[in-house]
């Protein structure tokens, strides 16, 4: 039974308004607000968004306070442990797990699209030998308007599964292609002949002096990073996504400026901020010290993988992730003394009644790196492998709204600057 429209009063003008309450499948009663600002006057303040549903999705939902994370209905849990990339992205792009056929026939579109023009490598060359990954990232993905703009016509849905199987498809090769040139490397082409996470190492690091072989556990634990960052509901990225598609922009300029929004170091640049964090912090015997800072509100150190804006527990791709991290280090026949440190931060801030109490668990950002880091990816790469990963889910979102438009994106604002003042001369200032 839907839940009863909640009624407001205005007390200056004694008018009401009955806001109507949309239930979703699961999560917290939402209301209606649209008729507030025409029947009263009012708009509502909300900085961040925190409070506001921008949309309705049936792809991800999250539950912050209980931990839990669902792709179409199906646990993280289980996808994690039983599921592979690819099949996670048909889900998420098509709303149900694919039987073995059509698996199959996603697998062979993705494959055979990982190709890119050869004209982007000579784009690539123009960026400046140590720029960024994710600036050349942002710049050569929006470029791909140029380069594939046939079938383009986003008023046709095989136009757009085409366009989404194309972003999937070419992100790995891009982001290797980026990464090669930084290092001065040849371009490595797709080898079709492997998986999608296989081909990907491959195209990182091999190279034409000797022989590489992708080591299984860490295809394996790419692949399972991968499903865990797929989607994550309205996050900064997917919601800019959602909101540059709402002007009817190419999917390429959408993913584009989610590249961008991901960049951000509060976003995407977390992973990354852990591992300069862990070079910080040196040695385990520092732990309680940079404990103590992080504790103290007058000292500008933050612990950075603790804590998440939606989950209030622990985060439950977190600790997916921490049994991967010790795996790959075993298989890659590797120690770290940044693991050692990591799991000794951890240890002291879940017993710590400072951290307990204000709820800051590990989240998926504690552990990736610490994987990435031992894979051979530098830090500059670890944002673009988020990238890559939620690629997936920006596409899915696009999809989603291709096919239930909404109008044009148009948050409002809290005007507080000047009020209306004349125009003085120059000579009279």
């Amino acid at each position: 039974m839907a839940d009863k429209p909640v009624v407001i009063t205005d007390q200056n003008t004694q008018k009401s308004l009955e806001l109507p309450v949309i239930a979703g499948t699961e999560g917290e009663p939402t209301l209606d607000i649209k008729q507030l600002p025409s029947e009263l006057g009012y708009f509502t303040y909300d900085p961040g968004f925190a409070s506001t549903a921008a949309c309705t999705s049936e792809i991800t939902f999250i539950d912050g306070g209980k931990g839990i994370l669902r792709y179409r209905g199906y646990p993280i849990e289980q996808l994690a442990e039983h599921s592979t990339f690819l099949e996670v992205a048909c889900l998420l792009l098509n709303g149900d797990l694919p039987d073995e056929a059509e698996l199959k026939a996603f697998e062979h579109d993705i494959t055979y699209h990982t190709m890119v023009n050869e004209r982007l490598n000579n784009f690539i060359s123009g960026f400046h030998y140590d720029a960024h990954p994710m600036a050349m990232m942002a710049g050569v993905v929006g470029s791909l308007a140029a380069f594939y703009h046939d079938k383009l016509d986003m008023n046709d849905p095989e136009h757009r599964m085409l366009a989404a199987k194309r972003m999937i498809a070419k992100m790995p090769t891009i982001a290797a292609a980026c990464y090669r040139y930084h290092m001065g490397w040849p371009t490595a082409y797709p080898n079709n002949s492997l998986d999608f996470c296989s081909r990907f190492l491959n195209m990182m690091f091999s190279v034409p002096a000797e022989p590489y072989e992708v080591s299984p556990v860490a295809a394996k634990a790419l692949d399972l990073l991968f499903i865990l960052h797929a989607d994550h509901e309205q996050n900064a990225s997917t919601s800019t996504v959602r909101l540059v598609g709402s002007t009817g922009a190419n999917p390429y300029a959408c993913v584009a400026a989610g590249i961008s929004a991901l960049w951000g170091p509060a976003h995407g640049g977390a992973n990354e901020a852990v591992l300069n964090m862990l070079d910080e912090i040196g040695d385990v015997s520092r732990v309680p010290e940079f404990i103590a800072r992080a504790k103290d509100r007058d000292d500008p150190f933050r612990l950075m993988g603790f804590g998440h804006r939606v989950y209030k527990n622990y985060d439950p791709r977190a600790s997916i992730i921490r049994k991967a991290c010790h795996e790959v280090l075993e298989d890659l026949g590797k120690t770290d003394p940044l693991l050692d440190l990591a799991m000794e931060l951890e240890r002291i801030a879940l017993e710590d009644e400072y951290f307990v109490e204000k709820k800051l668990y590990p989240n998926v950002d504690f552990y990736s790196g610490i994987i990435y880091k031992a894979m051979g990816f530098p830090v500059s790469m670890f944002t673009v492998m988020f990238a890559i990963a939620r690629t997936v889910g920006w596409v899915a979102q696009w999809l989603e709204q291709c096919e239930n438009p909404t109008k044009i994106g148009r948050p409002r604002q809290v005007y507080s600057g000047p009020a209306e003042r004349d125009y003085v001369p120059l000579e009279k200032r």
